[in-house]
């Protein structure tokens, strides 16, 4: 296990607690002996009920309450387990402008982003937040709590968004895919309807062939008929105008 990276939040100096080969060497004093907090966990819940201002405890007192309020970290380096818990020393308002102008030159080193969600950025800020409440805590052990309250209130509504949004991208991309789908089964429909509509456009274009190839013989027919029809009538009156002078001349030789 790598030790742990370096953060904003003042620590003291590591302190070797055991080996994990070797029996525990009486010369080192056992630090307490917590689980280190991860990016994004949230702090045990803190101390109930009234709280003497931590000038006032002893050294001891005073640094068990700093390590329930911000745990110590633990890291293990070849074969050796390491604590470092957080300082007790008092900040003064030159730590606090240090702390600002680290915060300033790790956003711009990290290359954090200004504006939307950022990993980075929260993770920063979260340590500049334990930072100050460390501070606050040694001035007034009330109000560190009660801005313990407020960082865990916010870890709490960051996590329900963080889960909202995810929730809300899981069913995004089901919808998507829901989407995706239709318009595979819609595109295969229309690719459908298409084939049949030119079909039925070939049917029309036989159709309307047919038609006019029926109505150019009909009208063919019409006219052979006509023709036929007019060669008839004139043969017709012919033979009436034979008939009649033949008639008119029978008449004329019975006078």
């Amino acid at each position: 296990m790598i030790p742990p990276p370096d953060s904003l939040l003042r620590y003291d100096t590591p302190v070797l607690v055991t080996r994990r080969t070797e029996k525990r060497s009486p010369k080192v004093s056992r630090a307490p002996q917590t689980a280190a907090p991860t990016a994004g966990s949230q702090a045990p819940p803190a101390p109930t009920g009234p709280v003497p201002p931590i000038a006032s405890e002893s050294p001891k007192q005073a640094q068990e309450l700093l390590n329930a309020i911000l745990p110590p970290r633990e890291w293990e380096e070849e074969n050796h387990r390491w604590v470092q818990e957080v300082s007790s020393a008092p900040g003064t308002r030159l730590d606090v402008v240090q702390l600002q102008e680290q915060l300033d030159l790790r956003l711009q080193q990290r290359q954090a982003r200004e504006t939307g969600i950022c990993s980075v950025r929260r993770e920063l800020y979260s340590q500049c937040f334990d930072e100050l409440i460390r501070q606050t805590t040694i001035a007034c052990a009330e109000r560190g709590l009660l801005l313990l309250r407020v960082r865990d209130e916010l870890q709490m509504t960051l996590a329900a968004y963080q889960a909202l949004y995810e929730s809300s991208t899981a069913f995004g991309l089901r919808k998507a895919l829901q989407a995706e789908q239709g318009k595979a089964d819609m595109e295969k429909r229309i690719a459908e309807l298409e084939e049949e509509k030119q079909e039925l456009e070939r049917q029309v274009s036989e159709q309307k062939a047919l038609c006019a190839a029926t109505e150019r013989r009909e009208n063919e027919k019409r006219q052979i008929e006509e023709k036929k029809h007019s060669e008839e009538v004139q043969v017709l009156k012919k033979m009436n105008q034979q008939l009649k002078a033949q008639l008119e001349s029978i008449v004329a030789a019975n006078k």
